[in-house]
């Protein structure tokens, strides 16, 4: 009963942990620093230029931007690496379970306390083996860091190529879960380092033991240090994919450090059996749930329009349907034992899965379904929604919107909104009705974008403020079908490229403003761009956000009675 608790109770955690984060992952803020003495592109040039009556305003907002709108704000990018650290921590302890590691570890505790002939010793080599297991991963982390590098990460991110081709690998890593195959590295390189550490002596042998323990189990930890990866890599943390390669390597080296130590510690531990395949084929429902964020992102950045939010939830509502039944014993895969019955804690655990399958219900008629928020695809993509969205109900307060604006064929306001995606248009409507701007810099890959959109601006109030009181004007930073005009089209500095396609234009503008490149970012600015608060990132309190939006106003206000 207790190893059963022990494993159910860390998917869960996993499992909540990329539901409610994922990226999970930021208040989880999909962002990317950048140095100093960048130098930007100078916006307001005659080869790069807004509307006629909005060039001089952007000018003298470019020399008067606050001091306080930093680049990346520092607690923001703390408690995303930390987050990325939990995530981490998490999927080691999953590791741990996996049939791979979970019996070597008396193999393990036991080979060091013969060879080092006393129990003292023995513990001091089995620390020096933990900690050579978290160098390995760490520095494997700090690779991945070092060959992209976190702009580049931070674009590969939100790139369609990167998700369609990640959406398969999940795919990959589920199916071999559920033990159509194993993903093994090659068997003369994992014998090599077996011999080095059967040849070398003193701390080399101990190194190359941990370096071997990584190589063989690597057909149980392959999947989840890939999809970890992939998790630390989409949030453009420089540190964020080592972060996330020290959480998993210290759950995974703790045990055996602890098991020398304390040996009652080994005892404790329940005994290897048939319940660590089923720990693996339960972890390949949630790679494969996991998996189908990545094709929303994809849909999304290249608009097939296909893929779209009921779509998703059925195929959530059957995965975790599935896995309640598995583990009810009535799905059977290759390597499955016989379950001659089913524990009182398995039951409780796919009572839990098949409640969550049915919680989704609901969201193919409209329901929000707060706990994919930034997950699903947007409220948009939906064809049907049962009684209308709560936003949609808010009456917009301008009249005489325009029926059509830029882009529009292809970008999508939030449900229920009207919203511009292009800022000299927007700018202009706003100048024309006297009203200040909400600008949103927003992502088609961004996870806090759509929860912000999903959780905070369904809110009767914010909606009121924000259709009622401002212009909203979406900058989208991931938009590569759209290209700019060739009188737009300048070199970024930032972005070591050409500002070719509306994406690159917006993510330009947006560091050369405002000295930021994350999203979600909200700018309340006047006719002449210049921020009349500081502007913020994801706000996931709704009294905050609302707070944050009516600070904006006052201030529009107060300068328009002076």
């Amino acid at each position: 009963m207790s190893r059963i608790i022990l494993t159910l109770s860390i998917l869960l955690t996993l499992n909540f942990l990329n539901v409610r984060q994922v990226a999970a992952f930021q208040q989880d803020t999909d962002s990317i620093s950048v140095a100093e003495d960048v130098v930007f592109t100078e916006i307001g040039s005659e080869a790069d230029t807004l509307a006629n009556d909005t060039v001089e305003a952007v000018d003298t907002a470019e020399k008067t931007v606050p001091a306080s709108v930093a680049m990346t704000e520092t607690g923001t990018s703390e408690q995303t690496l930390w987050q990325t650290f939990l995530e981490g921590l998490a999927g080691g302890f999953i590791a741990f379970l996996m049939p791979c590691i979970f019996p070597m570890v008396p193999l393990t505790v036991s080979f060091f306390t013969k060879r080092a002939g006393s129990r003292r010793k023995g513990i001091g080599q089995a620390i020096i083996y933990g900690l050579s297991i978290i160098v390995i991963y760490v520095a494997f982390g700090l690779l991945i860091t070092l060959l992209f590098g976190s702009a580049k990460l931070n674009e590969l991110s939100s790139s369609g190529w990167f998700n369609f081709a990640f959406f398969i690998l999940l795919v990959v890593f589920a199916i071999s879960f559920f033990g159509a195959f194993e993903i093994t590295l090659p068997s003369s390189f994992v014998n090599k380092i077996d011999q080095k550490a059967d040849s070398s002596g003193g701390l080399g042998g101990i190194f190359f033991m941990a370096a071997s323990l990584a190589l063989v189990s690597f057909s149980c930890t392959g999947p989840i240090i890939g999809t970890l990866l992939v998790q630390a890599s989409a949030k453009g943390e420089i540190l964020a994919p080592a972060i996330g390669m020290f959480g998993f390597a210290l759950a995974l080296a703790l045990p055996f450090t602890l098991s020398a130590i304390f040996p009652g510690f080994l005892n404790s531990m329940p005994k290897s059996g048939s319940w660590l395949n089923s720990v693996k084929v339960c972890l390949g429902f949630l790679e494969l749930a996991l998996a189908l964020k990545f094709l929303s992102a994809a849909d999304l950045v290249w608009h097939w329009e296909w893929f779209d939010r009921e779509i998703f939830l059925a195929l959530w509502i059957v995965i975790f349907i599935l896995q309640g039944i598995y583990l009810l014993g009535k799905i059977k895969f290759s390597h499955d034992s016989d379950l001659p019955f089913v524990s009182v804690p398995r039951l409780f655990f796919a009572i839990l899965s098949l409640a969550f399958g049915v919680y989704l219900v609901p969201g193919l008629w409209g329901a929000p379904v707060n706990v994919l928020s930034g997950i699903a695809p947007p409220m948009h993509t939906q064809d049907f929604i049962l009684g209308g969205n709560t936003a949609a109900t808010v009456s917009d307060g301008t009249s005489g919107f325009p029926s059509k604006v830029k882009y529009d064929d292809v970008l999508h306001p939030p449900h229920g909104f009207n919203s511009f995606f292009d800022l000299e248009e927007g700018m202009a409507y706003a100048k024309k009705i006297n009203k200040p701007v909400l600008i949103d810099f927003t992502g088609h890959a961004c996870v806090n974008c759509r929860k912000m959109e999903d959780k905070v601006w369904v809110d009767p109030e914010v909606a009121r403020l924000i259709k009622e009181e401002f212009v909203l004007i979406q900058l989208y930073v991931d938009e590569r079908g759209v290209k700019m005009p060739a009188e737009k089209v300048h070199y970024s500095k930032l972005l070591r490229t050409n500002t070719s396609d509306l994406g690159r234009w917006n993510s330009d503008f947006q560091a050369t403003q405002y000295n930021s490149n994350s999203q979600p970012f909200y700018v309340m600015a006047g006719q002449d761009l210049k921020p009349l608060v500081t502007p913020k990132g994801a706000i996931f309190d709704t009294d905050a956000y609302i707070a944050f939006l009516k600070s904006g106003i006052a201030k529009f206000n107060e300068g328009k009675n002076e």
